[in-house]
């Protein structure tokens, strides 16, 4: 992992197309302003993790079914 110090306003680049600016810090809590292109998913990780588990369950759902219908 990369650690990186930034102040308020700074930014960091990643991928020469996501920019990441430091907006705000009050005591604990950092506010980020991200940009990036449209097609680049920006999730904050616990959404992210709910999502992948959708998909983990959907897929497990999935193939039980056609496991079923294989053996009949």
């Amino acid at each position: 992992m990369l650690a990186l110090s930034r102040k308020k306003n700074e930014a960091l680049v990643i991928n020469n197309n996501v920019e990441i600016t430091v907006l705000e810090i009050k005591g604990e809590q950092v506010k980020l302003g991200i940009s990036a292109p449209r097609e680049v998913p920006v999730y904050r990780k616990e959404v992210y993790m709910q999502i992948q588990d959708a998909n983990k369950e959907a897929g497990d759902v999935d193939s039980m079914v056609a496991l079923k219908n294989l053996l009949g």
